[in-house]
């Protein structure tokens, strides 16, 4: 069969983000195939949430608890803010006597990028890990500054309101309910109520406090201008250390995710869920991790994490661009299950295990003129990890992660400076005490200093792991000039050669079907 010719290069399809052409697609280590298609999804996405318009505001008005002469108005399409993984309207409320002029924002997941066709339930698993999130840090972290969680409503399913809005006779029913089940030893639900109505559409969604503009704004929206500014960014980091070190307070059982189910019971039974997992479902690349997966020590899920690397390696078609390299990025994966010990201490590998805020960056923290954090948003991707893990953003230095300079290595230590002062705030020495380790600022200095900074964040990188390695980990061992040895590649796994042959025609078939796309403008 005759291959298609190369396109022209004036062709460009639609995508989420813009049109991009063929010579740009062609160059992108993901595969870019399902993106041509998402533009089409989004649109017919948001015509199901029109048709469905009164049930929103229907059930919107219950989490707020509105009066007849107070209605919700959700907004036109044109008002609507499409983000990576979420569909995000503000709706208005007409006659709002509690908050004149105020605005809620409802969240829906976007079930065609986190894997729902192929997996079904994940678009529920991101949504009940979310809210569990928002719940669990406003019982026990209420200094984290979240917006206010009015309600939310799982897939044809049921739906909560916030207990303290609730009316006075349910309100009491509801405490005296959970001070019994607390003293009989059940599992206590958590601070929200299960309405008493039908929710029939087939995407969950959340309710919060919409953040107006004279309230707060984007860190993104200044931090091109403002983060040379050593005050605002020292608050910022101040900001930041303080979230950090409240969640870490708490110590977990567990590495996983919180998760709610169906009577509002929070539980830490989830799997870790990071938006790679996600990604690589929504690509039909299986990761092999059960939602019901967690951890007791660090080295099995970290071993599942790289056996994730080795899937999408597997049954992504583009994932590798000729034999050589498939077979250095064999071995790069080879090498990362070889030194894994050496980045991971033995007395930490059982915990303590804390709260992480993984999706951290500047589109997600809104921040005053002075960049005090005002509030962090978006709270998918939370997961309870190892002590390890906890290091400041990749994006301090506004570089590429995979290329940080030495800037970032002295932003870092800026950071870990004024992360030390709020750590003696919070944890003074006791009395009995000569001096207390801190325990996290120490943690994070040796992880510079070992290197795991750069090998955690190249096993959160789908696409990174490669070029992380090669540049900020092989140096440690080996001249950063050479190449990984090829010999290695066989230990990767069994018909070692028989699966690079395999890459290479899987990287034809991926060229043919690109090409195609792009000789049709009818995707």
């Amino acid at each position: 069969m005759a291959r298609p010719s190369e396109p022209e290069a004036e062709v460009t399809l639609r995508t989420l983000y813009g049109e991009i052409t063929y010579e740009e697609a062609a160059d992108q280590e993901t595969n870019v195939l399902p993106e041509l298609t998402y533009w089409r999804k989004m649109d017919d996405f948001g015509s199901y949430l029109l048709e469905h318009k009164k049930e929103i505001e229907d059930i919107v008005s219950r989490y707020l608890h509105l009066k007849s002469t107070e209605k919700c108005c959700l907004s036109p399409p044109s008002e609507w803010d499409y983000g990576s993984f979420n569909l995000c309207s503000p709706v208005s409320i007409i006659n709002w006597r509690e908050r004149p002029g105020g605005r809620v924002m409802i969240r829906f997941p976007l079930p065609f990028k986190v894997g729902e066709s192929k997996f079904p339930g994940n678009s529920d698993e991101k949504l009940r890990s979310e809210v569990a999130t928002y719940a669990w840090i406003g019982k026990n972290c209420p200094e984290v500054p979240v917006p206010y969680l009015w309600g939310f409503s799982f897939a044809g399913g049921p739906s909560f309101a916030a207990l303290e809005n609730a009316p006075f006779l349910s309100r009491l029913f509801e405490t005296l309910r959970r001070q019994i089940y607390s003293l009989l030893g059940y599992a206590v639900p958590c601070q929200y109520i299960q309405l008493n109505c039908l929710y029939s559409l087939n995407v969950g969604h959340m309710v919060i406090d919409y953040i107006e503009t004279a309230d707060a704004e984007m860190l993104s929206s200044t931090w091109e201008t403002k983060r040379q500014d050593e005050r605002s960014r020292t608050n910022l980091f101040r900001g930041l250390s303080r979230i950090m070190l409240a969640l870490a307070r708490i110590p977990l059982q567990r590495i996983g995710s919180f998760t709610m189910d169906n009577q509002g019971v929070i539980s830490l039974t989830n799997r870790p869920l990071r938006l790679q997992l996600h990604q690589l479902e929504n690509e039909d690349i299986p990761t092999d991790i059960s939602r019901g997966t967690t951890y007791t020590s660090i080295e099995p899920f970290l071993l599942d994490i790289l056996a994730c690397h080795d899937s999408r390696l597997r049954y992504q078609l583009n994932a590798a661009n000729s034999e050589v390299d498939c077979k250095e990025q064999m071995a790069v994966l080879s090498t990362f299950r070889t030194i894994l010990p050496l980045f991971v201490r033995r007395d930490l590998r059982s915990g303590p295990f804390i709260l992480t805020l993984t999706d951290i960056h500047t589109s997600n923290i809104f921040v005053d003129e002075e960049w005090n954090i005002k509030y962090l948003i978006d709270l998918e991707w939370a997961c309870s990890l190892p002590i390890e893990m906890l290091h400041p953003p990749s994006w301090l230095s506004d570089e590429p992660f995979e290329s940080l300079s030495p800037l970032f290595e002295e932003l870092y230590q800026e950071f870990l400076d004024i992360f030390k002062q709020e750590e003696a705030l919070l944890f003074p020495v006791s009395q009995d005490q000569q001096q207390r380790p801190q325990l996290f600022t120490e943690t994070m200095r040796k992880g510079w200093e070992t290197g795991n900074f750069f090998y955690f964040l190249a096993l959160e990188s789908v696409t990174g792991l490669y070029f992380i390695f090669q540049r900020r980990i092989r140096p440690r061992f080996d001249s950063p000039e050479n190449c990984p040895d090829e010999a290695l590649s066989v230990y990767w796994g069994l018909g070692s050669q028989q699966f690079v042959t395999s890459k290479v025609e899987q990287k034809k078939e991926y060229d043919d079907k690109l090409r195609q796309a792009f000789n049709c403008k009818d995707t």
